[in-house]
């Protein structure tokens, strides 16, 4: 049923390319949608980031090293990729939501009828923040793996098996942590989760056939910025722009830890997963700003848990900094 729809849109000519990349930012937002329902029902504030939100908004990555490495394309672009993709939502996409609204994790304390400040953090907040300690932990853990990988120049597949390894154990211990924690508060999926996962799996197709197409087209244009050349920056940016609206959305319901534990559990599917996925077809080859990528990642990313760690929220003058460091990014991305 889906052919003739697809093939509609290819005969559009030059607005094709236009029409498929609507239809992957419709089927987006379709599955953004339908997590909004489902934090009701189980996986609420930082389960819903760390476990759920990442495959949906990574999806578009898995799904383009998979293109890639079943096409035989470059496996430069595919870090390219992933590095555009962690590095935006590690500085830009938490830079922005710092600068207008703050992103704090533990409430500001309160003063009291004596005059004094008063502790105002409950169990529930130490919790959200202990986890999302945890997810950036793991950030830091993966980027590193990837970087000690990467010295000798090449991602192979003995290394695509230690980094999917390590990505399902990571999984696993999330999808435990989820059920306990359903056990504890007597939660159960509900009668709509089917459904969910229906409207989710028809989103997903929407998202490979629009990426399959998008990808063949851009591969077969060779002259300006919108060509082959740049092919892993701009599908980096445009799969990265649904997590970007994520992140503004739940900056504007005053939902930090969301907003948070969403961008830092999406670089999980990047780095370790798609990465692992390409090098299951071919060797993969590092771009030429990999040690400049890597290095902001792992800066940006251990500054976050130190501010996390030290003073549970972001301060705004960090946002600045943060949405320099992509300024930086893109300068020796592109012009270095």
């Amino acid at each position: 049923m889906a052919n003739p729809f697809i093939h509609w849109i290819e005969a559009k000519g030059i607005w094709a390319p236009w029409l498929f990349v609507a239809l992957f930012l419709v089927t987006s937002f379709g599955m953004l949608w339908r997590l909004e329902a489902m934090s009701a029902q189980g996986f609420e504030n930082t389960a819903l980031g760390t476990l759920i939100m990442p495959y949906c908004s990574g999806l578009g990555n898995l799904i383009f090293a998979f293109i890639l490495g079943r096409d035989g394309g470059s496996g430069a672009d595919v870090m390219t990729n992933s590095l555009v993709n962690n590095v935006t939502d590690m500085t830009l996409v938490l830079g922005l939501p710092t600068i207008i609204w703050g992103i704090r994790i533990l409430p500001a304390k309160k003063k009291n009828s004596n005059g004094k400040k008063s502790k105002t953090a409950g169990p529930t907040h130490e919790l959200n923040r202990l986890s999302l300690l945890l997810t950036l932990a793991a950030v830091l853990f993966f980027t590193g793996a990837v970087w000690a990988l990467g010295r000798k120049g090449t991602l192979d597949e003995n290394d695509s098996l230690i980094l999917i390894g390590l990505f399902l154990f990571w999984q696993c211990f999330h999808v435990v942590e989820v059920l306990k924690s359903n056990v504890r508060e007597g939660k159960s999926p509900g009668w709509m989760l089917p459904f969910d996962l229906i409207v989710l799996a028809i989103c997903a197709y929407g998202i490979y056939v629009s990426t399959d197409s998008l990808v063949t087209w851009l591969q077969n244009r060779q002259i300006g910025f919108i060509s082959a050349r740049y092919l892993g920056w701009l599908t980096g940016w445009l799969m990265v722009l649904p997590n970007a609206v994520m992140a503004f959305y739940y900056g504007w319901r005053g939902q930090p830890e969301t907003v948070y534990a969403s961008q830092v559990g999406d670089c999980h599917v990047s780095i370790p997963l798609a990465l692992g996925v390409y090098t299951m077809f071919h060797s993969m080859a590092m771009p030429p700003f990999f040690y400049v990528g890597m290095w902001i990642l792992l800066v940006s990313t251990l500054s976050h848990f130190l501010f996390v760690a030290l003073f549970g929220q972001l301060p705004k003058f960090f946002g600045w900094i943060l949405v320099a460091a992509y300024g930086v990014f893109l300068w020796k991305g592109l012009l270095g």
